[in-house]
């Protein structure tokens, strides 16, 4: 595995880019390498992330390697991100954000939780999804009524390309979902990411307990348009002819810190995410006849 520096040195000196590390340049198809330079605000979620202002313009929510989770939720993102872009799906850009020490300590210092104890945010290069549009323009919410949900741009797409890709990658966690537009337009329709994609291979255990349950959204209007598996394409079939070289690529990169002890792990990982396409006709039709009936109108 590629590797990238773990955190920064004591003395807050800034590190060399993955690329160097790397001893070639990196793909510009891959992700985004930014640096950031201002801390925005802290963001909801149990991974505490941070909204950053980067040297590309752009502002990122940041994963931090010593997040209370896991630090494979960083490798996690970038993989189940690269691969849901690599099908299609409506997901934040993903970027290896370099966080210097200067600000980590400042003010206000970037700290992670742990119960009554806190610890700085490790330096260093951590995961970041871009935020949509610049922060002070942008209305982002988690949740719409059903009257403005159901107005959501390409909203069968968003939520049944989802589904494929949760079965897929095995998401066990809730389907989380951001919405957004800008703050100028109240009349405008939302567009929705996917978002949170770090308990994709069931966090930092990296397998695949499947369930008929696992990776539907609790508000079923989303699924009012399925008649059948072909409800599910084109995402389906991308994923089936997926070929064993496009999937090795959405690794390069992914420093092995944040794959924990066993780093080598992960290409395990994608060779059974290549097997896994074959069972994913039959993961759909397993959740249709569960006893939640998600899909009313696949007869």
């Amino acid at each position: 595995m590629p590797l990238f520096p773990q955190s920064g040195g004591a003395d807050g000196a800034a590190e060399p880019p993955p690329e160097a590390l790397l001893g070639r340049a990196p793909a510009p198809d891959v992700a985004a390498r930014v640096r950031a330079v201002e801390f925005v605000r802290r963001m909801r979620g149990a991974s505490q992330p941070h909204l950053l202002r980067c040297d590309d313009g752009g502002s990122y929510v940041v994963k931090f390697q010593n997040n209370p989770q896991h630090v494979r939720i960083l490798a996690n993102e970038m993989l189940a991100s690269r691969l849901a872009l690599l099908i299609g799906l409506a997901v934040p850009a993903p970027a290896f954000v370099e966080v210097p020490f200067e600000l980590i300590r400042g003010d206000p210092p970037l700290e992670i939780a742990f119960g009554s104890r806190h610890e700085p945010c490790a330096a260093g290069w951590h995961f970041g999804s871009r935020f949509p549009g610049l922060p002070s323009e942008t209305l982002v919410v988690d949740f719409l009524p059903d009257r403005l949900l159901r107005r959501v741009h390409k909203l069968p797409a968003l939520f049944l390309g989802a589904f494929v890709f949760d079965k897929w990658t095995c998401n066990c966690d809730g389907r989380q979902v951001i919405f957004y537009r800008s703050l100028d337009d109240g009349d405008s329709a939302y567009s929705g990411f996917l978002i949170d994609q770090g308990f994709c291979f069931n966090d930092g255990e990296w397998d695949f307990p499947d369930s008929p349950l696992r990776g539907l959204y609790p508000r079923r209007l989303v699924y009012e348009k399925v008649r059948g598996l072909r409800s599910f394409e084109p995402y389906l079939s991308r994923v089936e002819n997926l070929k064993p070289t496009e999937l090795e690529r959405c690794l390069q990169g992914i420093p092995s810190a944040w794959c924990g002890t066993e780093a080598a792990q992960i290409e395990r990982l994608v060779e059974q995410l290549y097997e896994r396409r074959r069972k994913l006709r039959q993961a759909i039709v397993d959740a249709k006849n569960c006893a939640l009936r998600p899909f009313p109108h696949w007869r």
